[in-house]
Parts: C-alpha cells; structure tokens; sequence
C-alpha cells in the first residue's frame, strides 16, 4: 500500500475546492455569452433599422437657417420718420457717418442742452454757453448780453418745463451731421430796467415759447458733444 504524506493530501483537496468553486463562479460556456467589451462602441446608440432589417448610416446636417430677419440697422430711425422720407433719408445719412446716432438719445440731450442754453443766456453765464455753441451764435448771445448790461439791464427766468422737442430736419453737410428741432417750452420771464421795473414780459406768467434749433456736430471729431449752430423764434 502506497501512502501519501500529508502535505500531499492536502494541496490536493484544496485544489479540488477551488475547481469546484470557480465553475459555479464563472460556468460554463453555452455559446450564448456576450461579445467581449469594446470601448469604441460601447457609448454608440444603435442604428435604427429599415424594413429589410439592414441598420441606416446617420450623418448629422446642419440646420438650415430660417429666413433672414430684417435689417434692424434702422429701426429706431424708422419709428422718428416715415421710411422713404427726406427726414428718414438725412438721420440714416447721420447714422452712416456716426453709428452712436440715435434720435431718441439725441432729443433726450438736446433738452438738457436747450435749458441749460436758455438759463445761461438770462444769467448771462458766458463759460456755460462756450462749451453750448458754435462760434457765430457764441458772439451773436455774447453781443447780445453785453448790450443789455451796458444798460444794466437784468433778465429773471425760471425755466417751467419743455411740452414738445421733434426733429423736423436732418442733412450731412459734408463731413457736419445737422440735426433741426421745433421746440416749444414753458417759461416765466422778466426783464427789468436799472431802476428794477419791468420792461419786458411778466415776473408771474407762465408763456409758451415756440422755437427752431439746430444742432451740428462734425462726425470726423473726438469729441461726440453737439453745438447749437442755428435759432430762430417761431411766429
């Protein structure tokens, strides 16, 4: 009789145990298993098939761009002045040569600018209206001011409010964006003699004055501030 120390047993038994135990584990193969892991198509959706069962190649297009949306370029011009009108045509001109036009900014400023114009001339503040207007109307108010304090004359205004400002003209005049508004404002003025009296309009009515400015500025400049080149008094 052959006997088999027992180191021999048992390595023999475990590796019979482990057998055992990875072929529950693992199984057997029936020919059903699964393909191996390909990390190339794991992440790719299946291909929808055609009625004959073969899968249809899908190529992403791009989109086709819907219909081209109008010109905004001018919009904002468009609802100051009817298209096609000379109007429309001289702030689309400004526009061109200045892309930071815009009418409704540009009344917005212009009303500041015509108080403060107003306001300057009665107080005879020569520095604010430098910087307000052109060379010729400069002197022309400058002239005027100095004509009425050689008579030591004094005007007393109180500025009530602006009730209408609309652009009524617009033109390039070379490289010169000119911009025309009628103006009609509020205002209580008086203007009286050396001796304090009242030579000239009401220190306690409210009257309505009617004017045409223009404004002009040279769309080649740094500087983007508009002068006053032009007045006139509305009949």
């Amino acid at each position: 009789m052959e006997f088999f120390d027992f180191g021999t047993i048992f390595f023999l038994i475990a590796a019979a145990v482990i057998f055992f135990q990875l072929r529950n584990v693992l199984g057997r193969r029936t020919g059903n298993e699964r393909p191996p892991f390909d990390p190339y198509s794991a992440n790719r959706k299946p291909a929808a098939e055609n009625g004959a069962g073969e899968r249809e190649n899908v190529v992403s297009l791009p989109r086709r761009k819907g219909a081209a949306e109008p010109d905004q370029t001018y919009a904002d011009i468009d609802k100051v002045a009817k298209p096609g009108t000379e109007l429309n045509k001289g702030m689309r001109a400004i526009r061109d040569a200045d892309a930071s036009f815009q009418p409704k900014s540009f009344v917005e400023g212009a009303k500041m600018a015509y108080e403060m114009i107003v306001m300057a001339y009665a107080d005879g503040d020569r520095r604010t209206l430098k910087n307000l207007l052109s060379r010729e109307v400069y002197e022309g108010f400058v002239a005027a001011i100095d004509e009425r304090e050689k008579r030591k004359e004094k005007i007393e205004s109180s500025f009530v409010g602006i009730d209408g400002m609309d652009i009524i003209a617009a033109e390039m005049k070379g490289s010169e964006a000119h911009v025309t508004l009628r103006v009609v404002s509020e205002l209580i003025s008086a203007t009286r003699d050396s001796a304090g009296e009242v030579i000239d309009g009401d220190p306690e009515t409210v009257a309505e004055v009617k004017d045409v400015w223009t404004f002009a500025r040279d769309t080649r400049a740094r500087d983007p501030n508009w002068k006053l080149v032009a007045t006139e008094a509305e009949d």
